[in-house]
């Protein structure tokens, strides 16, 4: 059985414990006022060139000079994952649950046969992708000692990635990310960014007519790249505020659950105590009446 002193120190121990948990909860609730006010404003301007840029691509679908990044390579043999997780833990199932929608991507292409790359960003998807696929991750892309996320890291990305594919390193590229819904909700997202995939692109019956200056394949080579590196600060925007959500949660339960183990050390530091007063109590009246 445990001294009381052991006791003493457990108790403490998790007293620590629960302050570092509250006082991380408290950072995380700061910061996630900022991170998601910055995720939902880039929503609607992320949506709307995703509307326009889909407007634009009906009108070109069956044209042959259609820039690539919207036609394809005609193939989809080779795919590249770009997964985005955070650089820190103690965050719940934040990481895992991106990672594993990313895995059961990776599994389900391997199994058809296919060729599939890998870029990490973030340092958590890289150390769990690294155990099982580390033969095909190409890049890993370190944002630790960035303290805010601005449009020029998630461009930095997107030119690596039109890069390879200028290359002809791959045909498909696919984004994951963590969408921001709640606090307790942060949804695993697969997105497709190359070839670019706009919802809605089909014209509307009866719909407006729009007449583009310069021609259509020329605003589309200006404006997919720049899409491509707003869909990915998007995501890196969703995932911020995502990971202090979920970061909050975590810390939450944290400081509840040491709350109750405090309780149950206590109670039994108590009966433990309580049992070695009476037991020398017995020790002194049994003394007395042998004497």
């Amino acid at each position: 059985m445990a001294s009381l002193k052991d006791l003493r120190n457990r108790i403490a121990s998790t007293k620590a414990t629960q302050k570092i948990t509250k006082a991380m909860q408290m950072v995380a609730a700061s910061k996630l006022r900022r991170a998601q006010a910055a995720a939902e404003a880039s929503r609607p301007y992320a949506e709307r060139m995703q509307r326009v840029l889909g407007n634009i691509a009906a009108s070109v679908q069956d044209n042959p000079e259609a820039p690539k990044l919207l036609s394809g390579t005609g193939s989809n043999q080779v795919q590249l994952l770009v997964v985005c997780t955070g650089e820190r833990g103690l965050c719940g199932a934040f990481n895992s649950a991106i990672v594993r929608l990313a895995r059961d991507k990776v599994n389900a292409l391997l199994a058809d046969g296919k060729e599939v790359k890998i870029i990490c960003v973030g340092r958590k998807g890289y150390d769990q992708l690294r155990r099982l696929f580390a033969s095909h991750i190409i890049d890993m892309i370190d944002l630790r000692a960035v303290r805010q996320i601005h449009f020029e890291h998630a461009d930095d990305i997107a030119q690596k990635i039109i890069a390879l594919y200028d290359r002809g390193e791959f045909d498909v590229c696919t984004l994951f990310f963590s969408r921001f819904k709640s606090v307790i909700a942060q949804v695993p997202t697969a997105h497709q960014l190359i070839p670019a995939v706009f919802p809605g692109t089909a014209a509307e019956p009866g719909g407006p007519v729009y007449e583009y200056e310069p021609e259509e394949d020329h605003i589309l080579a200006e404006l997919l790249p720049l899409n491509i590196a707003v869909q990915v600060f998007g995501a890196l925007l969703e995932n911020a505020a995502s990971f202090y959500g979920a970061q909050m949660s975590a810390m939450d339960n944290a400081t509840r659950n040491a709350g109750e183990m405090i309780a149950k050390q206590t109670l039994k530091y108590n009966r433990t105590r309580q049992a070695m007063i009476t037991k020398e109590l017995i020790e002194i009246i049994s003394g007395a009446e042998a004497l």
